[in-house]
């Protein structure tokens, strides 16, 4: 992100495996605006981990098939990944839990061992979010025996949102929220809107080029194989799980970044558009989501008003 208020810097912190950022428009409002993002992240942290023994999301997983009482905040993630699930027709899918951690991603992803032995499993389709159970008057939830959920991506991006609105709605100001790339809004944007810089990994710095854009409302996310990488036996293995293979999807594109009225929103399109690969142009534009996708080699494909060049304002969604 680059500096947009010579008189308010945005903030950075190790949250939720990644680097959260905050950022606000009164410099007076920054401490609350701190304290109320960091409440929403820890929350979220014991509630949805899948890699805190403590967590209730290690406990559902370890239910076998028992229905587990849920705390408000697990419920809603849960309820919020099989929304995202129905959305996409199954392309982003919260039962890819077991395929993750047989490829090795079965920690804190800065724990992961860069470059271990080759893998000797059997990969096929995950077994699907029709099979969750998530019951609101009840509060509780269900997932079978032998399947396990990561909520991670859907989780994280709802938790930009609503950190975003509980810092706006403390303080009046306006709000910026990151987390590993997915950005929310709240509240009034600085004159001429957020600038935030679109690069292949959300912690690059500004020589590592990308393309700025500014953000008035909503959410921005960015999916992508660059960041999150790791080896098996000489070969590169990524996060983003295609649910039906088991297996790291092609990349047909390096990183997508959407622009939507959410950063939840934001982040299901992109990840489903990395999932879908050459077909994400045309299920975009469908959804008049503006869209910036690069493919490999660098080069870019914009949709539905993403600004094709430069600096540029994103679309109001």
């Amino acid at each position: 992100m680059s500096a947009g208020l010579a008189e308010v810097a945005p903030v950075s912190f190790p949250a939720l495996g990644t680097t959260a950022v905050v950022w606000v428009t009164d410099p007076g409002a920054e401490e609350e605006a701190l304290g109320a993002v960091r409440s929403h992240i820890d929350a979220v942290d014991r509630a949805c981990s899948r890699f805190r023994a403590d967590s209730e999301l290690t406990a559902l997983n370890a239910a076998a098939g028992r229905p587990v009482a849920a705390s408000p905040v697990l419920l809603d993630a849960v309820e919020v990944a099989l929304w995202a699930a129905r959305l996409t027709g199954g392309l982003v899918d919260p039962t890819v839990g077991t395929a993750m951690r047989v490829l090795g991603y079965d920690r804190d992803f800065g724990r992961v061992h860069p470059a271990a032995g080759p893998l000797r499993v059997t990969v096929r389709p995950v077994p699907g979010w029709r099979l969750v159970w998530a019951d609101r008057p009840s509060r509780t939830v269900r997932v079978p025996a032998g399947v396990e959920l990561d909520l991670g991506a859907t989780a994280k991006a709802r938790c930009a949102d609503r950190s975003a609105a509980a810092a706006h709605a403390a303080t009046g100001a306006g709000v910026l929220v990151s987390l590993g790339g997915d950005v929310a809004v709240a509240g009034p944007s600085p004159a001429g809107g957020w600038r935030v810089r679109v690069t292949d990994r959300h912690d690059d710095p500004p020589s590592a080029g990308g393309q700025e854009v500014a953000v008035t409302s909503g959410g921005l996310a960015t999916s992508g194989t660059a960041a999150r990488r790791w080896w098996r036996g000489g070969r590169a293995l990524h996060h983003l799980v295609d649910p039906a293979t088991g297996w790291p999807a092609p990349e047909r594109w390096r990183t997508v970044s959407v622009a939507a009225a959410s950063g939840l929103e934001a982040n299901v399109a992109s990840t489903a558009a990395m999932i879908l690969g050459e077909a994400a142009v045309a299920w975009l534009a469908e959804r008049r989501l503006p869209a910036r996708l690069v493919e490999p080699s660098g080069a870019v494909t914009t949709v539905a008003g993403w600004p094709a060049g430069g600096a540029g304002e994103l679309p109001a969604c």
